[in-house]
């Protein structure tokens, strides 16, 4: 860029997101999370890229100072970088991650964490390289959607957070409805993180994860109680859910 130039998107895009991607790769990441559920909904659309240019150079010009855009202009922007990123995710094999339903803090847009609003995402046709995945399952309303969601060829989920958020035996409710349409989609997560007094990462790790695989029994066991699969099918899938789907999604070697 020329001294005194006015910055561009695209200029931005090319050399501070890419390269920031491109590094992250080659240090080993399997996946991009966004966790934009916490700072505004999931309704992102096919970007207006003129619209997001204008926008940049608006507020990124020398002397722009600390005024905010227009909430509509926001989002324009937004909407491009997003699809920049998921279009290089694709390129370089990064999965994308979405925080789906309930989330932290008594102020939570639990609306605009609704997974189904990511539908023109997984619909863009230049995005079909890149693999989604519904973090959480969009827990406490949003379980059965997420089952519709699955059936798009590049979207998967994981339940991650149900295991702290609901009782095993509702998980595992969750769990079933999502194995009877495509378990070839659905994975294992914990979402360990820090809770209250006494409850770090080691303490939330092994009741997540204890949860978690108990609730994959639970619906696995009901499967094969109600003739639907066979033991041997039941078997076949926890070990996808448990880990061959992860493989498979994050191009890790089955060793």
């Amino acid at each position: 860029m020329l001294p005194g130039s006015r910055p561009r998107c695209p200029e931005y895009l090319a050399q501070i997101v890419l390269p920031t991607l491109e590094r992250q790769k080659r240090l080993g990441a399997v996946a991009l999370k966004f966790e934009a559920a916490y700072l505004r909904p999931l309704n992102f659309h096919r970007p207006d890229a003129a619209r997001a240019e204008r926008v940049y150079a608006r507020y990124a010009a020398p002397g722009a100072g600390a005024a905010a855009p227009d909430p509509a202009d926001d989002y324009a922007l937004q909407d491009a970088i997003f699809h920049f990123i998921a279009l290089q995710a694709g390129r370089l094999r990064l999965a994308v991650h979405f925080h789906t339903g309930f989330g932290c803090g008594s102020y939570f847009d639990l609306a605009g964490a609704n997974p189904l609003l990511l539908e023109d995402v997984f619909n863009d046709p230049s995005l079909r390289g890149t693999n989604f995945v519904l973090l959480h399952g969009g827990v406490g309303p949003y379980g059965k959607i997420v089952a519709s969601l699955v059936a798009k060829p590049n979207v998967y989920a994981d339940y991650s957070g149900q295991t702290w958020a609901l009782p095993t035996a509702e998980v595992a409710q969750v769990v079933r409805y999502w194995l009877e349409w495509y378990p070839e989609k659905v994975m294992f997560g914990t979402d360990a993180s820090p809770g209250a007094v006494g409850q770090d990462w080691e303490e939330t790790a092994w009741q997540t994860s204890q949860s978690a695989r108990a609730a994959l029994a639970l619906a696995l066991t009901g499967m094969v109680r109600d003739q639907e699969i066979p033991r041997a099918r039941a078997l076949e899938i926890a070990r996808m859910v448990l880990r061959g789907n992860a493989l498979r999604l994050y191009h890790w070697p089955d060793r």
